[in-house]
């Protein structure tokens, strides 16, 4: 079965998904329109109020090069933690010894908050990108080196045997037996640490950069706009939806397909 073939096999339960996800967003957008009709605007206004002023942001408005430059930071930050967790969580997993010693490091760094790591990054880069891509990679790299560390450590010892056994090539066991197995660790990992990205990236924007969508927020709440606070944020929560059931969810469905094979 050819890739594409596989991939256009696999729309119908993507789109089922897809409807699962939009019916609990209109959930949520009712209960803001709800909460928003008892408490009135000043507290919080309703979704049209916040994304009518959303549409204006884009329209014209500064939101694109604002969320570029969010979006810039985040990822680089991210590829930078997926990169240092990944490989050292798989050497990591590869040594007893080694996962022995990494994990009192690992959760004195799943343990210290992101807003102290920010303080020490403005200490030491001030105000440019340096401190939200440090921020954010250290927030998101004990969590993808647990998973790396995870997926290496569980690897069924049986299977390795059999596989040696049989003297399957190198490139089989790595594409076959490896390398699903570990990605199935991998991949929840990278898309825990996507949201934490986003979510790091512009509470250090709100406290060290004069430019980003944080920046905005900063200039929202000294103005006491809500609107636009609100509009901001739906900017981020957005975007990060997208590149997460557009681009990151079908290539997991399409990673992962050795789970439907098996049943």
């Amino acid at each position: 079965m050819t890739l594409l073939h596989r991939w256009f096999a696999g729309i119908p339960g993507y789109l089922w998904s897809g409807w699962g996800a939009l019916a609990s967003l209109f959930l949520f957008v009712a209960a803001w329109e709800a909460v928003s009709l008892a408490h009135g605007p000043l507290i919080l206004p309703d979704p049209a109020a916040a994304f009518g002023r959303l549409f204006a942001l884009f329209d014209g408005g500064p939101a694109w090069s604002e969320l570029a430059v969010t979006a810039r930071r985040a990822m680089t930050g991210l590829a930078l933690a997926i990169i240092v967790g990944s490989v050292l969580g798989l050497l990591a997993g590869l040594s007893l010894t080694a996962s022995m010693m990494a994990r009192p490091v690992v959760t004195v760094l799943l343990g210290t908050p992101p807003i102290a790591w920010l303080v020490l990054a403005m200490i030491w880069f001030g105000a440019g990108d340096g401190t939200p891509v440090f921020t954010v990679l250290v927030a998101c790299f004990p969590v993808i080196f647990v998973g790396a560390l995870q997926g290496t450590r569980t690897l069924d010892h049986h299977l390795k045997d059999m596989a040696r056994a049989y003297r399957l090539p190198w490139r089989m066991r790595l594409t076959d037996l490896y390398l699903p197995h570990v990605v199935s660790y991998l991949f929840p990992a990278w898309i825990n640490a996507l949201g934490n990205a986003w979510r790091v990236v512009v509470m250090a924007e709100l406290l060290s950069s004069a430019d980003g969508i944080g920046a905005a927020l900063a200039v929202a709440r000294s103005q006491l706009d809500m609107d636009a606070a609100l509009a901001w944020i739906a900017a981020v929560v957005l975007s990060l939806l997208a590149v997460e059931y557009l681009l990151l969810e079908p290539v997991k469905r399409e990673l992962e397909r050795w789970r439907h094979t098996e049943k």
